[in-house]
């Protein structure tokens, strides 16, 4: 290789990955775009500004590179646990045991179903404006599991079924909280179990938010394409968009699922049209407009053509789109700014980066 130092056999990882990327010929830009992140974070790779990655991304950087042997990426430096696994929350313990108790008798009192509702609120508000969501809500879920369930079986009526709604947006919760840590299982379950709590409950809008986040589960498992689909376009079917406002940002919350569906098939016609669906109907509901825990508006759902992108395998983001539709954020809705902008900053991010390169 003309013009380059031989690498030395001890080298660290970060010689080794600026050797191979000088021998592929390609610029930190380039080798960044390939793996979806930024000519800044390959140069602090190799300047051993930041460590190692996990596995994943070190086999996307052997393939860019053209690397068949990943020692040869690696070298001596040895890769612990966390380099292929992911990060376990301090609290996960206590969230797994509460989800795997089965409470078939207790003497414990119901909680009467507003008072829940005023709880799951508080949890929601918690996720949402917290820096360290997991961190916010790991102390209020073991309670929230446990009681949400007892009153879901032994309240009646509507108050039951309320009850059912609450008990679905725990597990949504919880299914957020075990996210993107090593318990694959419990992502599974919780999904689940809030689509079937939505079901107790009889209620459009809770089915809708058990699908949207049953649609994460089975899309970023590369699973149940068909399913996922009908799943969404049948819930659509049952919400009045037409007479209400909260039916209506769930059946555009529907359409984004469906959309991001089909461009994790690489059906671009198909994610763009239904991405202009849910964009019509969430622009409908006013530029400020954020649903309370679902967050769907029409900020939302441009910040997700991000991902439509990523998935149609469309990298190098041009900021394209079809006539009508712009990837502009809304304005934080009155009285929230703070919800709204976290949100919004950890869309983008998650979008650009942890989807594609965990």
């Amino acid at each position: 290789m003309r013009g380059t130092t031989p690498l030395r056999p001890d080298a660290p990882f970060s010689e080794r990955l600026q050797y191979y990327r000088t021998r592929a010929g390609r610029s930190r830009a380039v080798v960044g775009g390939l793996v979806g992140r930024s000519a800044e974070w390959v140069k602090a790779l190799e300047t051993s500004k930041i460590g190692m990655p996990r596995l994943p991304m070190l086999v996307r950087l052997a393939e860019v590179l053209d690397i068949e042997n990943l020692a040869d990426l690696t070298g001596d430096q040895r890769m612990s646990r966390a380099t292929y696994t992911k990060h376990a929350h301090e609290d996960l313990d206590s969230i797994r045991d509460a989800l795997h108790s089965y409470p078939v008798i207790t003497s414990d009192r119901p909680v009467p179903a507003d008072v829940l509702a005023g709880r799951v609120q508080q949890a929601w508000r918690a996720w949402h404006t917290s820096r360290y969501e997991r961190g916010a809500v790991a102390g209020l879920l073991p309670g929230l599991l446990a009681d949400a369930r007892v009153s879901a079986r032994r309240l009646e009526g509507e108050e039951r079924r309320e009850a059912a709604r609450q008990l679905a947006q725990v597990y949504h919760i919880a299914q957020l909280y075990a996210s993107h840590q090593p318990v694959p299982e419990l992502v599974y379950m919780t999904g689940d179990r809030a689509m079937h709590a939505a079901q107790d409950a009889d209620d459009p809008v809770a089915m809708a938010g058990a699908a949207w986040y049953l649609n994460h589960v089975w899309r970023d498992a590369g699973e149940a394409a068909e399913a996922r689909e009908e799943l969404a376009r049948d819930v659509a079917g049952l919400l009045r968009p037409a007479e209400d406002e909260q039916d209506r940002a769930l059946y555009a919350l529907m359409h984004l699922a469906i959309a991001l569906s089909h461009a994790k098939l690489g059906k671009e016609g198909d994610a763009w049209r239904h991405h202009d669906e849910a964009d019509r109907a969430a622009r409908s509901l006013g530029a400020g407009y954020a649903h309370p825990w679902l967050m769907i508006g029409p900020g939302m759902v441009s910040h997700y053509a991000v991902t439509i992108h990523l998935d149609l395998q469309n990298p190098a983001w041009r900021g394209k789109r079809p006539a009508g539709s712009t990837l502009r954020p809304s304005r934080p809705a009155p009285g929230s700014p703070d919800i709204w902008s976290r949100w919004r900053a950890r869309t983008t991010a998650r979008a650009m980066t942890s989807r594609r390169c965990t």
